[in-house]
């Protein structure tokens, strides 16, 4: 049998744990595939997808900063990826058509809103700090889940307003003043880079927030960023991003093998393992 090769794209890509995630599964299920990681300038991203069109490459991850940049190179997208214009699960489908799909919807719905959607939620009001790279995809759950009081907020503010025109009904604060309006908020979701290992963070903790606050971070790499540390010291219920993590992988290989895998113990030891090495 022909081994298969897999990618996520994306710079930096050195932290990703796709690599880890999907070989486990490839060996679990006797596939005959590689996955690996590259980094990517924004003007190979075309040759890299001729790869696909060629069934050199048989599908692949996007991941920051490309997940609009890849649209223009794609024949078309569908699904999530149709809706929310980001993209990061790449397949060549009958047609030969490189199609663009987005997991991270699925992501954050099996990941985080079954888990805490268990009564009738429609009042609840919730800010999204970010509003690139996975902000659509959040944005869209939330939507599809039926949550109306979206709020978000991002360092850049045109990007917010960019991003309600794509979703009209959301509603933008200002950077500089979302932490003044925290207690209006049921949950909070960072959805910026802020926290991540070696990276930078926010400058104080949060406060005056409810005490019913729900506190999910995208972020996997620390398992515990300050921010979730500082929370759970207040008992506040926290999410890292782990868990929409492997929900998106979980999305991606079905799309690739037609198997649905299992998100097991030992996977999660495995990934966090590898996050605390």
């Amino acid at each position: 049998m022909i081994k298969k090769f897999f990618l996520v794209l994306g710079n930096p890509v050195s932290h990703s744990l796709s690599p880890t995630l999907h070989n486990y599964w490839f060996k679990k299920y006797n596939i005959n595939a590689e996955y690996s990681a590259s980094k990517l300038d924004e003007s190979e991203i075309e040759s890299t997808l001729l790869k696909i069109k060629k069934k050199e490459i048989m599908g692949a991850n996007i991941t920051l900063p490309f997940k609009k940049k890849v649209i223009p190179f794609l024949d078309k997208l569908v699904n999530d990826a149709f809706i929310t214009k980001s993209v990061n699960t790449i397949y060549m489908d009958q047609d030969n058509k490189i199609v663009g799909d987005n997991t991270d919807v699925y992501g954050v719905q099996a990941g985080y809103l079954k888990k805490i959607l268990d009564k009738n939620l429609s009042n609840i009001k919730i800010l999204v700090l970010g509003a690139g790279g996975v902000s659509p995809s959040i944005i869209y759950a939330l939507k599809k889940s039926s949550i109306k009081n979206i709020y978000i907020t991002n360092r850049t503010q045109d990007k917010s307003l960019f991003l309600q025109k794509q979703f009209k009904d959301i509603k933008v604060l200002k950077w500089d003043e979302f932490k003044n309006n925290l207690n209006e908020f049921d949950i909070i979701i960072n959805a910026t880079s802020l926290g991540l290992k070696n990276g930078t963070d926010f400058a104080e903790p949060f406060q005056n927030f409810k005490k019913t606050l729900i506190y999910i971070d995208t972020i996997y790499n620390p398992i515990e960023t300050k921010n979730i540390k500082e929370f759970k010291l207040k008992n506040i219920r926290t999410f890292n991003g782990l868990e929409m993590f492997l929900y998106q992988g979980q999305k991606s290989f079905y799309l690739w093998n037609k198997i649905n895998p299992e998100i097991s113990d030992e996977l999660i030891d495995l990934l966090s393992k590898k996050i605390n090495d």
